[in-house]
């Protein structure tokens, strides 16, 4: 009888030491769950944040192209050697002879804002320091564009164009810059609205 008691009593230790061993392996598995949770939140705000980005300045490109089709270039649109800003509205803009590369330098395209710009403030956006509605949150800045008149489309039936656009999400560190090449043929005139 005495034999049985001692090896009952080394036992019970063992049983103690595992189950404290897996206390300790379910909390590392926790706690690293709840960590991972915060990171894929602070990653779908991230995506959500460049996404509201490239809207903006999609939005300033279309915008372009759609002044570019109204036939406006004149004379406020006429090519010139760009150094101002201009304010964007249904009757301005400004078609530069030289892209934001040739004019800012190839590493000054992506410091934003450009000296030289149209900004274009899409209906119901909403900037920083505006009252909030329908708790959307705010751009951080105007999206603005450059266009760039590079010369006789490819096809030969109209002028081809450069338009470079930028907009930003809710914060200066959220940027998104788009590119794209635009003809316009000749005689063509959209009477549509943006």
């Amino acid at each position: 009888m005495i034999r049985q008691t001692s090896v009952a009593i080394r036992q019970r230790g063992v049983a103690l030491v595992t189950s404290l061993l897996l206390l300790v392996i379910i909390t590392i598995l926790a706690l690293s769950m709840f960590r991972s949770f915060g990171t894929q939140e602070r990653i779908a705000g991230n995506l959500r944040e460049k996404e509201r980005a490239l809207h903006a300045a999609e939005s300033a490109q279309q915008y372009a192209e759609w002044w570019l089709l109204q036939g406006a270039t004149s004379p406020t649109g006429s090519t010139i050697s760009c150094s101002v800003s201009v304010p964007a509205s249904a009757t301005t803009g400004q078609i530069c002879n030289e892209t934001p590369q040739q004019q800012l330098g190839v590493a000054a395209v992506t410091q934003v804002p450009w000296p030289i710009q149209v900004t274009y403030l899409p209906q119901n956006m909403l900037l920083v320091g505006q009252p909030l509605v329908a708790g959307n949150p705010p751009y951080f800045a105007t999206p603005a564009f450059w266009i760039t008149d590079i010369g006789r489309a490819a096809d030969n039936q109209g002028e081809a164009y450069q338009i470079d656009a930028y907009g930003y999400g809710s914060a200066a560190n959220t940027v998104s810059v788009v590119e794209s090449a635009y003809e316009v043929a000749a005689g063509l005139n959209n009477l549509n609205t943006p």
